[in-house]
């Protein structure tokens, strides 16, 4: 059962910030055991340059990070998903799609480092505290014995993770 890749969705209404930064994340720190993907329900088609900037410094890859609809996701031939995680409030009570399979599904909403207004320091900042709360909350999902909980078990898991916070701190 080591051998198992477990597929991750992190849903948005934009897919330009909080949704990539997780993708991106899920992604180093999964280590191949989790394959992450991101989708809003209205993608703005392009990701913001801030967490594109973020993730650059922080050493991880961003080659392939796109805004995209979760219509991708719903569609034939789409990966089949284990996990849905919504990371803004906005998609956590939009009506999803039918996702095939019966992922797991929690709310792990973060707030929006884009609707930040101020000074490019302050844009920054706001990003590092969202990438530090995601990161929190990835790392404890990935080490997780997810083949050794129960569904009603693992879906408390998952809640209690999207509680999760990170104060103070740099993600430096």
């Amino acid at each position: 059962m080591t051998d198992r890749k477990y597929h991750v969705l992190f849903l948005c209404t934009g897919n330009s910030a909080r949704s990539i930064l997780a993708e991106a994340l899920i992604n180093h720190w999964g280590r191949g055991r989790f394959v992450g993907y991101s989708a809003g329900s209205r993608p703005v088609g392009r990701v913001n340059p801030v967490a594109l900037e973020l993730l650059k410094h922080m050493q991880l890859p961003t080659e392939g990070l796109r805004s995209k609809s979760w219509d991708e996701f719903a569609a034939p031939g789409a990966p089949q998903l284990d996990f849905v995680f919504t990371v803004c409030d906005n998609a956590a009570g939009e009506q999803c799609p039918f996702w095939p399979g019966q992922p797991m599904t929690a709310h792990w909403g973060v707030e929006d480092p884009a609707a930040v207004e101020g000074n490019d320091t302050e844009k920054w900042l706001a990003f590092r505290k969202v990438f530090r709360e995601l990161e929190n909350r990835i790392k404890i999902f990935v080490n997780l014995k997810i083949s050794s909980l129960d569904r009603l078990s693992l879906q408390n898991r998952l809640q209690e993770i999207g509680r999760t916070r990170v104060d103070g701190g740099d993600a430096s």
